[in-house]
Formats: C-alpha cells, sequence, structure tokens
C-alpha cells in the first residue's frame, strides 16, 4: 500500500505546491512510484509546475465521477519514469471532491504506487480538508513570519481531530515541519522568525529549511521542479529534504548567513 503525504499550510502563498512539485520529483527520482495529486479545484497550479498542463486530458473530478479511469487521468512525467501528476479541475466546485470519491481513488493508487503526495489548498476550505482526511503523513509548510505560524498551529489541530486515523483510533499522522523563504540576515536582523522560535510554537520534527531563492520562481516559470536544479540552494535543500524523510541522517543547512569577508566587513558588501 502507499504512504500518503499531504503537503498542507494554514496560509496561501507558503510554497505548498513548489513543495509538493519537489517531493514527488525527489521521492520518484530515487526509485520510488510515486503520484502527485492537485486537491486545489477551481485553480490548477500543480501542471504548471510540473510543465504538463498542455497534456491535461482528464482530471481528478473525470475519475471520482467516472468520466474517465485513473489510468485515463494520470499523466507519466517526461523526465522520472516513476512519477505521476493527477490534475485537478478547473471548471468544477470544490463539493465535487466527496470524502467516497477521494477514498476509492487514494485505494485504487494504493495498489501500484509506493507515494501518493497530495497537494493542498491553503486553510481549512473543502480541498483541503480531503487532502488531509487520508493522510498518513503530514509536511507542514510555514515561512517564517508570525502570522504563518499562527495558522500552521490551527492545521495540526485539525490533522490531529480530523483525520481518517483519528475517526479509526489508529496511530496518528506523522507530522513534520518544512521552513519556507528562509533568510537568516533577517533571522540576525530580527525582522524574521529563527528556526528555534518557529520549533517552539509548532514543536514538530523539522524535515528542512528551504532558503529564499530567485531560483525557485525561475524553476516554476519553466515547469521544472525545484529540486532537478542541483546548484540551487533550495533544489540542495529540498534533495536533503527527501534523504530526511526517508530515514537518512542529513545535516540541516542555509541556517546561517555567510560570513562577509575583509572587504565585506569593510564596505557592508
Amino acid at each position: 500500500m502507499a504512504r500518503t503525504i499531504v503537503i498542507t499550510s494554514g496560509k496561501g502563498g507558503v510554497g505548498k505546491t513548489t513543495t509538493s512539485a519537489a517531493i514527488a520529483m525527489g521521492l520518484a527520482r530515487r526509485g520510488n512510484r510515486t503520484a502527485v495529486i492537485d486537491f486545489d479545484v477551481g485553480l490548477r497550479n500543480l501542471d504548471l509546475v510540473m510543465g504538463c498542463e498542455r497534456r491535461v486530458v482528464y482530471d481528478f473530478v473525470n475519475v471520482i465521477t467516472g468520466e474517465a479511469t485513473l489510468n485515463q487521468a494520470l499523466i507519466r512525467d517526461k523526465r522520472c519514469d516513476d512519477l505521476y501528476v493527477l490534475p485537478a479541475s478547473q471548471t468544477r466546485d470544490k463539493e465535487a471532491l466527496t470524502q467516497e470519491g477521494v477514498g476509492k481513488v487514494l485505494d485504487e493508487m494504493g495498489k501500484t504506487f509506493d507515494y501518493i503526495v497530495c497537494d493542498s489548498p491553503a486553510g481549512i476550505e473543502h480541498g483541503a480538508t480531503m487532502a488531509m482526511y487520508f493522510a498518513d503523513d503530514a509536511i507542514v509548510v510555514t515561512n517564517p513570519e508570525v502570522s504563518s505560524v499562527r495558522d500552521s498551529d490551527r492545521m495540526l489541530g485539525i490533522l490531529a481531530s480530523k483525520s481518517r486515523r483519528a475517526e479509526n483510533a489508529e496511530e496518528p499522522i506523522r507530522e513534520y515541519l518544512l521552513l519556507t523563504r528562509y533568510l537568516p540576515e533577517r533571522v540576525e536582523r530580527g525582522e524574521m522568525l529563527g528556526v528555534d522560535d518557529v520549533q517552539e510554537i509548532l514543536s514538530l520534527d523539522l524535515l528542512g529549511v528551504i532558503p529564499e531563492s530567485p531560483d525557485v520562481l525561475d524553476a516554476s516559470n519553466k515547469g521544472e521542479p525545484i529540486i532537478l536544479n542541483e546548484r540551487s540552494d533550495a533544489g540542495q535543500a529540498y534533495t536533503d529534504v527527501i534523504s530526511r524523510y526517508l530515514g537518512e541522517d542529513v545535516p540541516h543547512r542555509f541556517l546561517e548567513a555567510p560570513k562577509k569577508g575583509l572587504f565585506g566587513r569593510l564596505f557592508g558588501g
């Protein structure tokens, strides 16, 4: 059976879709048969980040309603044979994601995949609660800002109480913290929360810290998951995230501002 991972947050714009694409690609490149599903019905951004928007014929809702089979709707990634994308519908209402329908699709996928990554909408709207309900693991994505962390704390309560695991008194969802858009220089100036500050509030295992990088936007515009850019700090950070998720002991990087040389200290460069 597949392990279902939900990528969630309390606030929009923190990098969930970027993270979903990177996590899915990273797991698939390690030899795991992986699917990534877009739960954001009505918007549908995952296919853009994955670079497969022109290949969308059927979507997640088509499968739920029986208008298409799962095999018809899944899009195989051109760069990695073990990775598949299930896009969201742009024209349907979010209520089309029924608990029974989503459950049937995930159960069918669980027979042939190792991991199912669910790209959740922000907050507690219908698509988000559907994505969280079936999760085995949750990666809570937050920026180092008070409002983002506060909203993420609210999501933890929902994960603990409104999941299938909670209803059935099973082992709780495994929860991880992913801190994105991190700028250690701003942390040092007191303009941004530090890693320790965020962990103190959320009390989650730190899966990774993704530094702020213009490479992320560039990768999204090109339709390439940032993890494929091995020269980028952000890409390297996501690679480390995959290693930690799979149980490897990898030290955290990009937590401190680079030390200035002599000329930098003298002239502020």
